[in-house]
């Protein structure tokens, strides 16, 4: 691991820019340690200083204590795209906006790129445990797919907040079935994109014993800010 960067920001908070081989990535750091991990991962196809990754990384440092880091995944923020991968979009926007289904492109899409990050995040993982200022357990917070997928085949990750209205292919939703962790599920009951049903149907495969749902209402991009601070909390029973 390279860091590239460093600065101290005006909460306090330790950023670092970092690349293990080709993978780009952020670590944000309380400045006193050692700190328990969240692992952010955002929506497929977007980078790792979307707003939304960045808010959530920076509280979770300020407010509680916690480190945090995000990567760019094969294909997206600042790695290159492969003429796969821009096909896959350009067939997804061009379904969407024929009305037509779009499951069989978005299973094309998602899982081949759920089978090359998980790996990558379980490199990274093991860097940033080697750091002195990273110490006790691991969190994951985000995308859906991914984190079903390292939450099975990981067993460093204690707890999961997944945002639960992103699509979910039928092998990962199987998978599920073996997320045995605490995990808290949030869903925006107005999604204009996902199928509320089939979100709900998610949460009652995972395997998991204790798993709390959270609904609101509005649209995709409307999770309330007051959810960030209830998934802190929910870290800091299991991560602490």
């Amino acid at each position: 691991m390279r860091f590239i960067s460093e600065q101290r920001l005006d909460d306090g908070v330790i950023e670092r820019e970092f690349t293990l081989g080709e993978i780009p990535g952020v670590l944000w750091t309380p400045g006193s340690g050692p700190a328990p991990l969240i692992l952010i991962g955002h929506p497929g196809g977007f980078h790792k200083r979307l707003p939304r990754v960045v808010a959530r990384a920076r509280h979770y440092a300020a407010e509680y204590g916690f480190a945090a880091a995000a990567i760019d995944a094969p294909g997206c923020g600042d790695r290159p795209r492969s003429a796969v991968d821009e096909q896959a979009r350009a067939d997804l926007r061009r379904a969407m906006q024929a009305g037509e289904p779009v499951d069989e492109i978005l299973d094309a899409f998602i899982v081949p790129l759920v089978e090359k990050a998980v790996p990558e995040w379980r490199t990274t993982l093991d860097a940033l445990l080697s750091l002195p200022e990273i110490g006790g357990s691991v969190g994951y917070d985000g995308m859906n797919a991914i984190g079903i997928r390292l939450a099975v085949v990981d067993p460093r990750i204690s707890a999961a907040v997944f945002f639960g209205m992103g699509f979910v292919p039928d092998l990962l939703r199987e998978e599920a079935r073996r997320v045995t962790i605490p995990l808290q599920f949030l869903i925006q009951w107005d999604d204009e994109g996902n199928d509320r049903r089939t979100a709900l149907d998610l949460f009652d495969t995972f395997g998991a014993k204790e798993k709390t749902l959270h609904a609101n209402l509005g649209g995709h991009a409307g999770t309330p800010w007051f959810e960030v601070d209830d998934a802190a909390r929910f870290f800091t029973r299991h991560l602490s």
